[in-house]
């Protein structure tokens, strides 16, 4: 059943007025964007992280009250909650502190799980293109005049650079993620989900797990809840068609009217072509992206025509493929900053840059974001990189991840053993300062220079 385009005030807050809420890990993305939630509900927030960033300095800002470093010294007045980060660990001092004195303390996931309930609450999950179509979905919706609360993995320019909406309306939009299981503990109306992928092998081992996590979370979906999935992945199809018996829907995914609760997009759908003309952000898998979102607002009744012009005006989210002018000495160039991070991400964003700079000259310095993850996935990055239609490419050392890395596995993986397993002589090993100076010496006017990955390699980006 579609739903009347007027925004509704939500009324179901179950939290009482004036709370003083602390946060460990404020820094996180996801933790971040709480922050403002509840700041933006009335509490006194405060929250620490181990080192300052572009976040916390953000939050400071808007009246986030900010630790640097763990400490039981911290906040010391009574604390009505206390969320933390999935990255923090069990003997943080923080989090001891405050469990023993009997706080009520949530996992980031636990504390969204909550917020989810008091919602109609849209989860985007898959491996790939959670933040980008999270992003489109909400600007879809605002534009509807839904005006929907959104918590986001990224910082998006309408909602002010930030990765957090303020809505009046009764629709919460988020990004759900799967490591850790995390997005178990939600509970959402309508669930998209982008692709399935290898990805967090350090918490799920293997791909078998992977999919099953994403099953479990697909089950959680109500009898009257919706399934939006990607057909033009297989893994996903299958799993998909685990709702659909339960539910005895149309397991042949045809038919698509608003009486059917899954609902499958594909390249292939008339409307990709449509789209191909007027999306500003490039490549296949934001056609994609696009597709889920137009699902989503059929389910919600909005009109075709609205959302094609919403998407049509999406310029893209920070990290994303950003495209920015740039210079190296006295040469312009074209720089773009991108978050990818996984083989499948590279791949997409390393075709989407030869598809819109046909007959350019394209650098790309990438960064690795954790040795478990270069580990596990060692192979599949060979074959991207050997297979990358890019003219130069630079690996720089892997970025470490704080909680998530084993001496172990760091002396078994490293950057160097990877471009030497990739050997293709346009690929090559620097360190990040030296990276610098190759590239200003070496690349030329009107080449275009992807700076790639999770970690803090979007720092480089700043320096041209």
């Amino acid at each position: 059943m579609a739903f009347a385009m007027s925004a509704s005030k939500n009324t179901c807050q179950k939290n009482k007025n004036n709370m003083k809420i602390h946060l460990i890990g404020v820094g996180g993305i996801g933790v971040s964007a709480l922050a403002q939630y509840y700041l933006s509900k009335g509490h006194e927030v405060s929250g620490s992280d181990l080192v300052a960033s572009e976040i916390t300095d953000f939050l400071k800002e808007k009246g986030v009250k900010i630790f640097i470093g763990n400490s039981a010294e911290n906040v010391k007045e009574n604390l009505d909650l206390v969320v933390y980060s999935p990255a923090v660990k069990k003997d943080n001092p923080e989090l001891k502190f405050y469990k023993e004195k009997g706080v009520e303390c949530l996992s980031y996931p636990e504390a969204l799980g909550d917020l989810t309930k008091e919602y109609y609450t849209i989860a985007i999950a898959g491996a790939h293109g959670k933040s980008t179509t999270t992003a489109m979905l909400a600007l879809v919706l605002a534009k509807a005049g839904l005006d929907p609360t959104v918590i986001v993995g990224t910082k998006v320019k309408e909602f002010g650079n930030s990765n957090f909406r303020e809505g009046k309306g009764k629709f919460l939009v988020i990004e759900a993620c799967e490591y850790d299981s995390s997005f178990l503990h939600y509970s959402p109306k309508i669930i998209v989900v982008t692709n399935v992928d290898k990805e967090h092998l350090d918490y799920f081992k293997t791909f078998s797990n992977v999919k099953k996590a994403f099953r479990d979370f697909i089950m959680r979906l109500s009898d009257d809840g919706f399934l939006v999935f990607n057909g033009d992945d297989k893994n996903l199809s299958v799993i998909a068609r685990s709702f659909g018996r339960r539910s005895n829907l149309d397991s042949r995914f045809r038919g698509n009217d608003k009486n059917q609760r899954l609902l499958r997009f594909a390249r292939n759908d008339g409307e990709a072509k449509k789209l191909r003309k007027i999306l500003k952000v490039p490549g296949e898998h934001n056609i994609s992206n696009a597709l889920a979102v137009l699902q989503v607002a059929r389910i919600l009744g909005i009109p075709d025509e609205l959302s094609f012009s919403a998407l049509s005006e999406f310029e893209g989210t920070w990290r994303r493929f950003e495209v920015k002018e740039g210079k190296a000495g006295d040469k312009k160039i074209t720089v773009v900053s991108d978050y990818g991070h996984h083989p499948s991400e590279i791949s997409a964003t390393l075709k989407a840059a030869r598809e819109k700079y046909p007959d350019k000259t394209i650098w790309c310095v990438f960064q690795p974001h954790q040795h478990q993850r270069t580990y596990y996935l060692f192979n599949d990055f060979v074959k991207t990189f050997r297979k990358a239609q890019t003219d130069k490419i630079i690996i720089i050392d892997i970025y470490d991840v704080a909680g998530r890395e084993t001496k172990k596995i760091n002396s078994e993986v490293s950057s160097e053993k990877l471009v030497k397993k990739i050997s293709k002589e346009n690929i090559l090993y620097f360190s990040l300062s030296a990276t610098e100076s190759y590239v200003k010496k070496n690349i030329k006017s009107d080449d275009v220079l992807i700076i790639m990955g999770a970690g803090d390699i979007y720092k480089l980006a700043d320096k041209f």
